[in-house]
Formats: structure tokens, sequence, C-alpha cells
């Protein structure tokens, strides 16, 4: 019986060589027709490629235009990156040339102060709470600097020093709603007309210009200045301009609304001033 198995696959494996090499031949011999079997798995494979080839270049596209995005995105990232770079260089040197020009200014009002002393300082701290009000300045007791001292912009006043410590002060400005507030003031024209700067209108951002007589000539577009009168402030700091001058309800006086000439709401660079006065013991040696 094990001998019959083994020549019954002896001769299948006979059998299949000879069909094989029957197959081969038969691929190879020049036909002008195909068998039936050959054109029924050519044209199987051919379907199957038409109809698998529109999803597979859809699915490459999908997975191209993945990289083209990804490739857009890392680009963006870069320019975007740039372009940070580029606006905070601007920004930065916008700053410089400010800051420059505020000190070539100040230089310049240096130059020209004769009745006191200059000392130049700059903005380190403003409270949001009391925006109107106070300053901190990088400058102190240990440079000069003493209580009610004006200080000043290359462009007008713009307050005093309010307090003072070691190496830092505090300025209240012009706008501060403290009622002792105040500041002896002149509107420059034909004649002088004086006044009192006292108050601030927040609304309109102009300072409060009062106690000008019922009969004197005031007029938009007049700079206001300091008079000296206070025993304060040193004579001609510029304070602002006038724009609107009302009567008051009952007739008696006027009071104008003064744009301050400085920017009080955009200080970097100052100057601390303090007035020369002449003293008793120097006049009598003189």
């Amino acid at each position: 019986m094990p001998q019959f198995f083994l020549n019954k696959r002896l001769i299948v494996l006979l059998v299949s060589i000879i069909l094989l090499v029957a197959l081969i031949g038969i691929s190879l011999k020049e036909r002008q027709r195909l068998t039936w079997p050959e054109q029924f798995i050519k044209d199987t494979v051919g379907v199957m490629e038409r109809v698998l080839e529109k999803p597979a270049h859809a699915v490459a596209g999908f997975f191209e235009s993945i990289e083209d995005i990804k490739h857009t995105y890392e680009e963006n990232q870069l320019l975007k990156e740039k372009l940070d770079k580029y606006a905070k260089l601007s920004v930065d040197v916008k700053n410089l040339q400010q800051d420059n020009e505020e000190l070539r200014a100040i230089l310049g009002k240096k130059d020209a102060l004769d009745d006191y002393n200059p000392l130049q300082a700059t903005i380190i701290g403003r409270n949001p709470d009391k925006w109107y009000d106070l300053v901190a300045i990088d400058k102190g007791e240990q440079q000069g600097v003493k209580k009610d001292m004006a200080v000043i912009t290359e462009k007008g006043l713009i307050g005093k020093i309010k307090s003072v410590s070691q190496f830092t002060s505090t300025v209240e400005l012009l706008s501060s709603l403290n009622r002792t507030n105040r500041i002896s003031a002149v509107a420059q024209g034909d004649e002088k007309v004086f006044g009192l700067i006292e108050g601030y209108d927040t609304e309109k951002q102009m300072l409060i210009f009062t106690k000008i007589p019922s009969d004197a000539q005031v007029k938009k577009g007049q700079y206001v200045e300091t008079s000296g009168l206070g025993g304060i402030f040193p004579k001609g700091l510029v304070i602002g301009q006038i724009i609107d001058v009302t009567p008051d309800e009952y007739g008696l006086t006027q009071t104008a609304y003064v744009k301050p000439a400085a920017d009080l709401n955009d200080i970097d660079h100052v100057i601390v001033a303090k007035r020369t006065m002449p003293t008793a013991e120097a006049e009598l040696q003189e």
C-alpha cells in the first residue's frame, strides 16, 4: 500500500512537470490569439488597474498636499519669526531715535537755562491709579534734588518735586487734582495777564487757568508761562497754550482752558530745575 502511494505521488509530480513545460512552451510561442485563461487574467488585471488607478493617484495626491501644507506652515512660521524680529527691531530703533531726539532737546534746553541749575532725570515709574497725579524719577537727595523743585521736558513744565528719597523722587504733575497744586502763571500778549493754574479737566485734558480779570484781553492761541511770583517755579517756563476762554457765572473773572505744552501722558526724560535766588548774605557782600 505505501508503495502504491509513493508511485502515485511520483506520477502526479511528473504530470505537473509536463504541464508546466507545456505551459512555458505555449507562453514562449508567438501566437495571434491568447488562450481564454490568459485573456481572462489579462482583462481582470487591466480592469483592476483602472479601478485602483484613480484612488491610488488621489491618495498619493492627498499625501503630497499634506506634505506641501507642512512645508508651507514651516515657511510661514519662519517668516513670522523674521517679521516679529523685524517689528521688534523697528520699535527699538524708533524708541532709540525718540530718546535721542528728547535727550538732544534736553541738552539744548540746559544750554538755554540761565536762572536755575538743571539736572537730567528719567521716569522710572507711574501708578495707573494715579496716572494724572504722580510719576517717579531716578534722581534723589544724593543728586541734589529737593522738594518743590520744578520739573520740565524740552517742551515745557510738567510739575514739581513732591517728595525725595536718597536715590529717587516723586513728581507731582500739573494735572494733579490736589487742591494745593497751584501755579502762578502769566498769559503772554500785548499785555501780561496774571492768574493761577489750578485744576485739570480730565475729559478735555486741559489745565484750568483761573483768576483772570474780567477786563483782561485773553485770546485763544496765547501762550501761558510761569510768572515766577509763586516762589517755587522759575520765571518763563512754558506751561501751555490757551484753547478756550469763558467768563465765570458772576462776570467778575475769566477762566481759560490751557493745553499743556508737554505731553503729560508720554514722559520719558525730564529736567529737574532749582531756582537760583540771591541770598541776603550775598547781597550784603555785594
